[in-house]
């Protein structure tokens, strides 16, 4: 009897001991790690819009989900469509556990006489000094988005150029692909065959020299 006694108790240790904790897996919980779900947005219309001087904007949007769950959007910026340059517009959104994402658009207004606006200015340029390519893409008449405006090697720097009238070219100060403040001066563009232009970009990753360019 004292054997039998023993031997139900073993068993009872050793069932008790293989028992195993419920393992938690939920949407918000997987064991003891909490899941977040950071946020995405999407932008609607494009990162890139232009409004001619006097016209009307209308914001897209932007809409927000972090998992299934519809996050609030917040914006900042505005955009004067009776003051001709490059506006940029930031969203925000954030979810319930204080992570947050963010997304840019830029809006170019854009005042161009007529001159001007019979130019088809892009192309590829090559610079000078290195045979580095800048390429132009026309959005408007007198509006281009340029992506490698100062010529150097490796970059993914893009901003938008106007060319108000006649040939005069420019950077106007904007909040650039990088995200820095990015301008130009001693800017000049003659139409020869081939065409050439040259300017100084005002950018904290570029140098004070002069950057020319003939058209490939």
């Amino acid at each position: 009897m004292k054997k039998y006694s023993v031997f139900i108790f073993t068993i009872f240790i050793l069932l008790a001991s293989c028992k195993k904790d419920k393992i938690i897996s939920t949407a918000d919980q997987v064991g003891i790690s909490k899941v977040t779900y950071f946020p995405i947005l999407t932008m609607k219309g494009d990162n890139i819009m232009v409004v001619e001087k006097g016209g009307t904007f209308t914001d897209p949007g932007v809409t927000a989900k972090a998992g299934e769950s519809d996050v609030p959007v917040t914006s900042t910026g505005t955009v004067n469509t009776s003051t001709p340059g490059v506006y940029t517009i930031n969203y925000s959104a954030t979810n319930k556990d204080g992570f947050s994402a963010s997304l840019r658009r830029t809006v170019a207004v854009y005042s161009t006489a007529a001159d001007a606006a019979a130019h088809d200015l892009s192309g590829n340029y090559a610079r000078t000094s290195n045979g580095s390519v800048a390429s132009w893409t026309k959005l408007a008449p007198g509006v281009y988005k340029v992506f490698n405006p100062g010529g150097a090697p490796g970059t993914n720097l893009t901003v938008i150029v106007f060319n108000p009238s006649g040939y005069d070219i420019f950077i106007p100060e904007q909040v650039s692909s990088d995200g820095s403040i990015t301008s130009s001066s001693n800017e000049s563009y003659t139409n020869g065959s081939p065409a050439q232009y040259s300017w100084k970009v005002i950018n904290p990753g570029y140098g004070t020299g002069q950057r020319t360019f003939i058209k490939q």
